[in-house]
């Protein structure tokens, strides 16, 4: 291990001298909180088909949350959209 840390190392002390960047994950810990609660509650799924569609909602969950989006009114737009043969909403808003 020690051997392999070397071209790592500058990365490892990033947070000292770079303003802004914290010395812990606490931030990414907080962002995947409610997915691993969600996989505890749940037992997680039961197919490939199945992971790939949590992972899909919970992406599209924590997008919302971040961006202040209601994740009920997206969805339901996504719904109605594709009933009707529409493009789905956009999730983010687009850069111009």
């Amino acid at each position: 291990m020690c051997e392999g840390i070397d071209h790592v190392w500058p990365a490892l002390l990033t947070f000292p001298g770079v303003p802004g960047v914290e010395p812990t994950n606490n931030l990414v810990g907080r962002a995947i909180r409610p997915a691993v609660l969600w996989r505890k509650g749940s037992f997680g799924t039961q197919s490939g088909s199945g992971a790939r569609f949590a992972g899909a909602m919970l992406t599209v969950a924590a997008t919302c949350r971040m961006h202040g989006l209601d994740l009920f009114a997206y969805l339901a737009g996504v719904c109605t959209a594709s009933m009707a043969g529409l493009a789905v909403p956009q999730l983010l808003p687009s850069s111009a």
